[in-house]
């Protein structure tokens, strides 16, 4: 275990991800693109949270826990058909799924995970 912070993704008022003690705490992940609906925008999400957790030495089956935001909670049965299909099977994380006011009104999902490094 190591106890250096390292940052990825580092912008002036965020990290898409820090590392510490062997922990991915990755942002808020939201769409790259609105055009698309709750579906294609939680594909978008997901891939984001692959990309980043393989780019800090990860992947979806160390997930230690998730938050799911749903700018509408009606979205929640379209979002699971996503989630179900992407979770690894017998690596189903802890998860919360709230309704919350996006940042951006074209946002449908935010997605923060936490995970172990390999």
């Amino acid at each position: 275990m190591s106890d250096t912070l390292t940052r990825h993704g580092m912008a002036a008022r965020y990290s898409e991800a820090a590392v510490f003690n062997d922990v991915i705490y990755l942002a808020g992940m939201v769409p790259e693109g609105t055009a698309t609906d709750i579906r294609g925008q939680t594909a978008d999400v997901l891939a984001q949270v692959d990309a980043h957790l393989a780019a800090c030495g990860s992947d979806k089956t160390r997930i230690l826990r998730t938050q799911i935001y749903l700018a509408h909670i009606a979205d929640i049965g379209a979002m699971n058909e996503v989630w179900d299909a992407w979770v690894a099977p017998g690596h189903a994380p802890p998860r919360a799924t709230v309704q919350a006011a996006l940042a951006n009104p074209a946002w449908r999902i935010e997605i923060v995970v936490t995970a172990a490094r390999r």
